[in-house]
């Protein structure tokens, strides 16, 4: 299965990281490893989290109150958000808006393809 995280939830990632490593030493890489974890899992399980009603799934991390939001487009796992739990519901939604159409850039921008073998520097991957 191929990974696309989109710029976006690369940009929340890096945001979370730093705002944790801000609160105590080895917070966030803490939080890099818990991200890490449950994009692998959801790689191989993607189809198991509940379909919500704006047509996305999403995992819920078990120390951080954030979760990963993601479609399952054929054989691609888009990365529409890690997003904090407890604020602004579904901010992210219209992300998948043009994720319609099999290589258009998601949002006018580009999409940060990351394959199984990890991710570009910082953000998210599955090493």
């Amino acid at each position: 299965m191929k990974l696309i995280v989109l710029p976006q939830a690369a940009d929340e990632f890096e945001d979370a990281v730093a705002h944790y490593d801000d609160k105590q030493a080895g917070l966030g890489q803490r939080f890099r490893d818990e991200v890490d974890q449950h994009i692998r899992w959801i790689m191989g399980h993607a189809d198991v989290p509940r379909l919500r009603p704006g047509g996305y799934r999403r995992v819920n991390f078990k120390v951080f109150p954030h979760y990963v939001a993601y479609l399952r487009i054929g054989d691609t796992l888009w990365i529409l958000a890690i997003a904090h739990g407890h604020r602004e519901p579904e901010y992210w939604i219209d992300r998948k808006r043009s994720l319609g159409q099999p290589g258009a850039p998601p949002n006018g921008g580009p999409a940060t393809p990351s394959g199984s073998s990890g991710a570009g520097e910082g953000s998210p991957s599955v090493s």
